[in-house]
């Protein structure tokens, strides 16, 4: 090999040193603390930067993008002397990259150190019961307290969250017992609740039903009468526009009677004081075409009578009179009426056939 090239190999070699030492390429989102014979020179921004070779080297890498720590967890005791075991998780960012790398040795022990002793007086302050429910209290204080700390640090805490707070196994038996105590009663109250509002709604419901029965059992008799008033005014008018005589009217008084005995129920009878007075009434419209057919001597009798003290039973006020069945009396007029109702069904069948033919020889006439 040639000596004159072995110098320039090593000139060359020196010079490619000299610009890998002088040229410094720092990512995005990263940032170099340079120290020039050990002395902090200054931080080097993202990018294309030089240094002095040999002089200058970089002695901290730091990342200030935002972080997250999770701490492992601490035993804490609260105000009723309950240990918990409390972890945390943090989230921080680098803000000063000379005072993360010389205000402290290691900020993430600092920090974690902060964070105990910091909820160890919150914790301290409370019970168990609002321990578990004041975590936002808690959050809040503990970020407070480690952004004032860590910021001349060049660290800022941007939030700090309790992950998980464990108290002992024989406080969860305990607290699993009340929750399971409490849904019992809730469930209690609610089942109490649905079997109220259940007979509430079947008496109002009952309440409705009864109304709804009263009101159309009253409609229903309103129209029932209703109806049987316009039927007697139809009958009434029906009498009067067609000029029914005497003997009409004592025919269908007369066909009316069979129906009295007709119930096998009847422990005694009443006579009608209109009776002889119909018989009467017949008798004498028919006492000239048939005035061999009227009633017997011994019926005219027999209901002369009984229309003598019916009439002074209506003149008293009494009305029809009563006969005992088991007494010689009921028995007499048992007969006698039993003797009168014969001689009535043979008069009212000579009389409706009279009423029949008088009908027939009236109507053309009246057309």
């Amino acid at each position: 090999m040639d000596p004159v090239v072995i110098p320039i190999l090593v000139a060359a070699l020196v010079v490619v040193f000299l610009v890998a030492a002088t040229v410094r390429i720092v990512p995005q989102a990263r940032r170099y603390n340079i120290e020039r014979f050990g002395r902090y020179r200054r931080t080097l921004q993202p990018g294309l930067n030089f240094v002095l070779p040999v002089a200058d080297r970089v002695n901290t890498k730091l990342d200030v993008r935002e972080q997250v720590y999770s701490s492992d967890p601490k035993p804490v005791i609260t105000e009723d002397n309950l240990v918990v075991n409390i972890d945390t998780v943090l989230y921080y960012q680098i803000t000063d990259p000379r005072a993360a790398a010389y205000e402290v040795a290691d900020y993430l022990q600092a920090i974690d150190q902060l964070t105990v002793t910091t909820l160890r007086n919150v914790i301290g302050s409370m019970d168990l019961e609002a321990t578990l429910t004041s975590r936002e209290e808690i959050n809040a204080r503990l970020r407070a307290v480690l952004d004032d700390a860590t910021g001349k640090w060049g660290i800022r805490v941007n939030r700090v969250e309790i992950k998980a707070i464990d108290p002992p196994n024989t406080i969860k038996e305990a607290m699993e017992k009340q929750m399971r105590a409490e849904r019992d009663k809730r469930a209690a109250i609610l089942h109490a609740e649905g079997e109220r509002q259940a007979k509430i709604l079947t008496a109002e419901g009952t309440k409705q039903k009864d109304i709804l029965e009263a009101q159309g059992t009253q409609q229903a008799m309103i129209l029932r009468a209703d109806g049987e008033s316009k039927a007697v005014e139809l009958v009434f008018q029906a009498v009067h526009r067609n000029n029914a005589d005497a003997k009409v009217l004592a025919y269908k008084y007369l066909e009316t009677l069979p129906h009295l005995a007709q119930s096998d129920n009847n422990t005694f009878w009443v006579i009608p004081g209109e009776l002889t007075e119909a018989i009467r009434t017949v008798t004498t419209a028919f006492g000239d075409q048939s005035a061999g057919e009227g009633l017997p001597a011994s019926a005219e009798r027999e209901a002369a009578p009984a229309a003598a003290d019916v009439a002074d039973s209506d003149k008293d006020g009494v009305g029809a009179p009563e006969i005992e069945p088991n007494s010689t009396l009921a028995l007499d007029a048992v007969a006698a009426a039993d003797e009168a109702a014969k001689e009535a069904a043979a008069a009212v069948s000579d009389a409706k056939a009279e009423a029949e033919a008088a009908g027939e020889t009236r109507l053309p006439g009246r057309r």
